[in-house]
Formats: C-alpha cells, structure tokens, sequence
C-alpha cells in the first residue's frame, strides 16, 4: 500500500474540523473492504483545545507522541490499518480499520500506558462499506481542490511568490455534454474570463482552457474555483483546475 496521506479542514456538525487522512488507500479500496470490516477509534479529549480545529504548540507534541505510540502498536499486534484523524470540538479521534477486535484491549492498554493523564474512549463497529473513510475522512471534490490550491500556494510561496499580487491564471475545464459549450463559454465571457483554446485530453474528452488576472493567495484562489466548480457543473462540465507563474518581487 501506497502512504499517501492529506490533511485539509472541513465543517463538521456546524464546528471546525481538521482532518489528516491516508489518501493511498484509495486505490487498493475494493482489498482493504473485504480485509478490514470493523472500523475501530481511540478518542482522547484534549487539554488545551483550540476552536479552529488545531492543536495548540503546547499540545502537540503530546498528541503525535500519543499517535505514533497508537501505530506501533498497530503494527505489533498486526490487526488493521490507521487511515485518519480527526480534530475537532476539543476531541481528537484516531481512525483504523482492523480485521478482528479480540486483541483490541491489548492493543489499547499498549498504547495507551504513557498516557494516563488524558479522557480517552475507544470502541469499535462493523463498517464493511467503509463509510468513516469514504465519508467522513475523505474530501468531496470541493475539499479536494481546496487541498490542491493550497499545494499550488505552498510551491509559489516557497518561490518567493508574493501571492497577493494580481497576475494570469489558467483555468481549465472539461465538458460532459459538449452541446452547452456556447452557453458555458458566454458565462465564462461575462465574466471577463478570455478564452484561450478548445482542448481535449488524454481520453479524448473535449473542453476549453481560459484565463483572468486574479491573486493566488489562499482565500481568494480557493473562493475562485469553487465558483468555477459550481459555474462548471451548471453547463454539465468539471473544473480541472489552475495554474500560473511565480511573482518573485
């Protein structure tokens, strides 16, 4: 299995989120169902909470200490997989999938000794769908482009990009219904968006490359594209994402 892992924050019953998960175990998903039916957790709550989702810098620590304490005994006890976690409302929650649980109070009492200052729970249910990691942990494509965004910010910031400043961006998007391409592409216009050229990918999908001057930081390209994702799927087409230059003043 590929260690892929994503974190990203999310609205979670009206309350902030922050949620790191194993995205590599997505591709091998139809395996670890049949494997690993029982979704376990450990929750701890936590002793200086933050109401962002986050942990303190006096916290932290202490919670990845307890998390890789958590993995190694995963992988002594050989019972399952860790695929998220999650932090939110004063609590953090760490996520496995196991194939049995008659070891389970072993496994907590190995992992847990050195942590006996901490209200920590812990339980299990069947899962065979997978459904904590499907819904829960893993992004919607809103989330998803959140995430790339801000792999695209991170890589211009560590350019010396400052991502404040207005500068092109290349937009692209493919249709699944190529007869409302003159409808999109007026949307598009009346937005002062130029369209550059038709494109087709690899599976020979049609769809069109456009650009406008906007900023990149953060806030302002994740507002963007969630517009364009919500323009996009109003004419039966995906937004495929963005790119631009480095601005290095």
């Amino acid at each position: 299995m590929q260690e892929y892992w994503e974190l990203y924050m999310k609205n979670l019953e009206g309350k902030p989120a922050s949620i790191q998960f194993n995205a590599g175990i997505s591709m091998e998903m139809e395996e670890f169902e049949y494997t690993y039916p029982t979704v376990a957790f450990v929750k701890a709550k936590l002793k200086d909470p933050k109401e962002n989702g986050l942990l303190s810098e006096q916290e932290e620590p202490e919670i990845l200490f307890m998390e890789d304490k958590l993995e190694a005994s995963m992988i002594k006890f050989r019972i399952g997989k860790y695929v998220g976690r999650v932090i939110s409302d004063g609590y953090v929650t760490f996520l496995y999938y196991v194939q049995f649980t008659y070891n389970w109070p072993d496994f907590i009492e190995f992992a847990l000794n050195e942590h006996e200052s901490y209200e920590v729970s812990n339980g299990h249910q069947e899962d065979s769908e997978w459904n904590y990691y499907k819904k829960l942990l893993y992004p919607n494509p809103r989330e998803w482009q959140i995430i790339q965004n801000h792999k695209v910010c991170d890589n211009l910031k560590g350019q010396g990009d400052n991502l404040h400043l207005e500068r092109l961006i290349e937009h692209k998007l493919y249709f699944q219904d190529e007869t409302k391409k003159e409808e999109i592409i007026k949307a598009l216009e009346s937005q002062e968006f130029k369209i550059k050229e038709e494109i087709s990918n690899e599976d020979g999908i049609k769809g069109l490359h456009f650009y406008r001057i906007d900023k990149a930081f953060y806030h302002d390209i994740d507002a963007l594209t969630l517009e364009l994702i919500d323009l996009a799927e109003d004419y039966n087409a995906q937004y495929d994402g963005w790119e631009t230059s480095a601005m290095v003043v």
